[in-house]
């Protein structure tokens, strides 16, 4: 597992949350696999409650999976001591949350140069270099800001700069923008874009931005703790489900892998002729069945099937209300 061109890698990464409450326990990640190349920028887009941040901390060794592998740089982070991957994770892997999470006693400069005194390096140094990165976001006049006198962009910023210190291989972001308005958010993006194209650096970018998710060579869509869709280039289908199980929940909704729905024919109506205990026999209903020879014409849809959202004449590939992918129609 693990080749010398994949900065993470990911295989049946399952997480449960264990409750005492009626509904039981919560299963966050179902049997995740996900890799991404040095360099490759990838986005991880989906609802609220899909998974996402859970998914971002477990790939970067931030929290445990229950079950599955997580391997950075080709190191497998799941069998590592404490201090083992906090040196791996200083090496490695940078992470940009939501908020910025900045130390309220220090300043903007201090915050923004503590990585790398982390490391071992002269305070000097490591101050003139935290000023840079300030200078290069836009901030440097606010060096000596402490965190509660800074907007919420230019704890952002700031919470960027602290990130990219270290000059890590790989950022893991959790929305980055999302306390951005769109001028910075554009700003922070071109940086993004010059650290992947000009330094090799990898992101993986969870977010319901669209912006966000374009600026990355490819997209993958969680739901349930599961890839039900990715676009973009080099799209493997082994990464949106590691197994061929079909999941039945409470409600009788059905979910199945995304390979097995492409052998099928895609969604539609299906009839059980035959029923068994833990046997299920399905069948295209006659008016649903489609003859594959005649080529129909596919538009985009007008509106979204999820939240009913109208696209009117926008060519937008994800909805901007719930971000579901969307879906090809018939002419």
């Amino acid at each position: 597992m693990g080749s010398n061109s994949e900065i993470l890698r990911a295989d049946s990464l399952y997480h449960i949350y264990e409750s005492n409450a009626e509904d039981g326990n919560v299963v966050a990640l179902r049997g995740l696999s996900v890799s991404i190349a040095e360099g490759e920028a990838v986005a991880v887009v989906g609802p609220s409650g899909s998974g996402k941040s859970t998914l971002l901390k477990c790939l970067g060794a931030l929290m445990k999976p229950s079950a599955g592998a997580v391997e950075l740089a080709g190191r497998r982070v799941t069998r590592m001591t404490g201090p083992e991957l906090v040196e791996l994770r200083q090496q490695t892997v940078s992470f940009i949350f939501q908020d910025a999470n900045l130390l309220p006693h220090l300043n903007a400069l201090n915050n923004v140069a503590q990585p790398l005194l982390h490391q071992g390096v002269l305070a000097r140094p490591a101050r003139k270099k935290a000023q840079e990165l300030l200078d290069r976001l836009g901030v440097g006049e606010r060096a000596y800001g402490m965190p509660e006198e800074l907007s919420g962009g230019e704890q952002q910023r700031v919470a960027i700069a602290r990130a990219l210190i270290t000059e890590p291989k790989l950022i893991l972001a959790d929305e980055p923008t999302g306390a951005l308005d769109p001028i910075t958010s554009r700003e922070v993006l071109a940086l993004f874009d010059r650290l992947h194209k000009e330094d090799d650096v990898a992101f993986l970018l969870v977010t319901h931005s669209r912006e966000v998710a374009a600026f990355c060579e490819r997209s993958l869509e969680l739901r349930e703790g599961r890839f039900i869709a990715q676009h973009g280039v080099d799209v493997d289908i082994g990464e949106l489900s590691g197994s061929r199980e079909l999941i039945v929940d409470d409600s009788g909704t059905v979910t199945l892998p995304p390979d097995v729905l492409l052998e099928i024919g895609g969604p539609g109506r299906f009839e059980l002729p035959e029923i068994d205990r833990d046997t299920l026999h399905l069948e295209r209903v006659a008016e649903d069945k489609v003859d594959v020879e005649g080529s129909e014409k596919m538009v985009l849809s007008p509106s979204c099937p999820a939240c009913f959202h109208s696209y009117g004449e926008s060519e937008e590939q994800l909805c901007p209300d719930c971000g579901s992918s969307r879906p090809m129609v018939q002419a």
